[in-house]
């Protein structure tokens, strides 16, 4: 684990495990500080994963903006270049997914297998709009905002009668919160990520992907609708879809949903 210099910017990289590559890309303010995290999970059990954080978050380099998309592809790809894997399996998961769509279209030889969860295609079918949520919005506030769209089972009447589990909730984020999440350098690098995040689009040029693709979606995830998985699905050339029981963080609440990607990626 460490710093590595790249073609367009320094990254904070991670691995663990042994067995064939597969890059992992974190999802809207993505930082392996916070724990658990995908290498404290079971993908590292049989592979050999690399997690970073992406430009502007966690330790990684916080050029100034604005980023964009094709940046955040280049990135990943950049960072192969440096660790000298030709090619990798590659999992995306919400904004990484978002990343990996646009790595998928402008460096398809990088990528033996893709896995996109919690994700959309942009332009007409977007995700939830981050880049609407007031500036400097706090975590807990942030936090009960999107409770009822994370998870739309969680809706103001489930709160009401589960305040044991809305706490544990609360509490949870509070665990993840860091002081440097609290200096402007790092506010900028959020910022930046939701404003290139609110370009995302490649709705119309999903045909172009044509890569053996595994798409994983909550069946109660308001961030990332039922539509935009149907229409990844259907776009993508050779892409299946899995539903799992859970809301945008479904990875972590059906456990059958990372059994069913290391066994894609086998």
């Amino acid at each position: 684990m460490g710093f590595v210099t790249t073609k367009n910017l320094e990254l904070y990289v991670e691995e663990r495990g042994k067995g064939s590559a597969v890059l992992y890309i974190s999802g809207t303010g993505g930082d392996l500080r916070v724990k658990p995290g995908v290498l404290d999970g079971p993908l590292a059990s049989g592979h050999h994963v690399i997690a970073y954080d992406q430009r502007g978050l966690g330790q990684s380099g916080k050029p100034n903006g604005p980023y964009t998309m094709e940046q955040y592809a280049d990135d990943a790809a950049y960072l192969l270049d440096a660790l000298d894997h030709d090619t990798v399996d590659v999992i995306g998961v919400s904004f990484g997914g978002m990343v990996a769509q646009h790595l998928a279209l402008r460096h398809p030889d990088r990528i033996r297998r893709l896995v996109i969860c919690c994700t959309s295609p942009g332009g007409s079918l977007p995700s939830y709009p981050f880049h609407k949520l007031p500036e400097g919005i706090e975590a807990v506030e942030r936090l009960m905002k999107l409770m009822a769209v994370s998870d739309t089972r969680r809706d103001e009447a489930w709160q009401a009668a589960n305040p044991d589990r809305v706490q544990k909730l609360i509490d949870h984020s509070l665990a993840g919160a860091l002081a440097d999440h609290l200096t402007d350098e790092y506010k900028k690098g959020a910022r930046l990520q939701l404003e290139a995040r609110a370009g995302h689009d490649v709705i119309n040029r999903l045909r172009e992907i044509d890569l053996p693709t595994l798409i994983c979606a909550g069946r109660h995830d308001g961030i990332a609708p039922a539509e935009n998985q149907a229409a990844l699905c259907d776009g993508i050339r050779n892409a299946r879809l899995n539903w799992y029981e859970g809301g945008h963080l479904f990875l972590i609440q059906d456990k059958q949903a990372w059994q069913d990607i290391m066994g894609f990626l086998c």
